[in-house]
């Protein structure tokens, strides 16, 4: 089940948990990943990669004889290769793009990175080999290839429906190297993914992914409980006691990448005094709230990162 409806089906694009988890996760691949439930990177799309002396310039090798996708509008004639790695990053960056305007072009998270002034060039030596040229080194610059927004869509599709003058069919109809293809999607009500045969890993052990989309967690857990779906995300904390009681149910938790905090103007008066916000710090009752809203499963921030970083 699924909480929600995405906003449409490029994470480059729209970076809430309904969007991404509706099309990076089952369509999309990136040239690096992390392995699942942890921080640590695997090759993906790319099978090796090295860094210049300096710490500037990247080259990814590509992994040949990857398979995209294919839909009612567009059946590709070649494989995943270097031109798709450049349309995915390029259209983020540079603002004359032809696709960087198309279906909102807000690419938030590729500029919270300022990934825009990060990256100087991106070339291709060979058809399989991407070199993404830095202005300055920087440490993160792998792991970060591994968010989301930095899937990798098909360079062919995306001209396809620019001459066909539907350019945003590529963020709606989404074509990717995943293991599942998009089938149907009924807005507010289910998308259905089928799994794709030729996919690279090989195929999926279950032919059909049906996202159910209920917004209200304690409904979620309703139709778990009579096994109308098979696993449902971020449930209502104060199920969690029955939950853990239903020994037809495996209940997973894991610390979030998450940190909740409440920011301060620190220009304006009487916030710009550092007493005023140590009492305001001081005066948050973060045991009543991790109780109250979290029944228990939060845990009080010491700083930024979370605990799993």
């Amino acid at each position: 089940m699924s909480e929600g409806s995405p906003e449409n089906f490029n994470p480059q694009l729209y970076t809430s948990g309904t969007s991404v988890d509706a099309s990076a996760v089952p369509v999309y691949n990136r040239l690096v990943d992390f392995k699942a439930g942890t921080t640590e990177l695997v090759p993906s799309l790319a099978e090796s990669w090295e860094v210049s002396e300096d710490g500037k310039v990247y080259t990814f090798h590509l992994r040949k004889g990857v398979k995209f996708q294919s839909n009612k509008y567009f059946k590709p004639s070649r494989d995943f290769n270097a031109d798709d790695v450049i349309f995915s990053f390029m259209r983020q960056k540079d603002p004359h793009h032809p696709y960087h305007n198309i279906s909102s072009g807000n690419y938030s998270n590729f500029e919270s990175l300022e990934f825009g002034q990060l990256i100087t060039a991106i070339d291709k030596p060979d058809e399989y080999t991407v070199r993404f040229t830095l202005a300055h080194p920087e440490a993160p610059f792998v792991a970060d290839l591994a968010w989301y927004f930095a899937s990798i869509l098909s360079a062919e599709y995306a001209d396809a429906m620019l001459k066909a003058g539907t350019p945003e069919r590529v963020d709606m109809d989404p074509i990717g190297t995943g293991p599942f293809k998009l089938a149907q999607y009924q807005k507010d009500s289910r998308i259905l993914f089928t799994a794709f045969p030729e996919y690279w890993q090989g195929k999926a052990h279950i032919d059909r992914l049906i996202f159910s989309i209920t917004p209200d967690a304690s409904v979620r857990y309703a139709k778990l409980e009579k096994n109308e779906c098979q696993v449902m995300p971020f449930p209502n904390p104060a199920d969690l006691p029955r939950m853990k009681e239903n020994n037809a149910i495996n209940l997973m938790s894991k610390a979030g990448l998450n940190t909740g905090f409440l920011a301060f103007n620190t220009q304006k008066a009487p916030l710009d005094n550092v007493k005023v916000r140590q009492a305001l710090a001081m005066a948050i009752n973060k045991p009543a709230i991790i109780e109250a809203v979290f029944h228990g499963t939060g845990t009080a921030a010491k700083n930024l990162l979370p605990p799993g970083v």
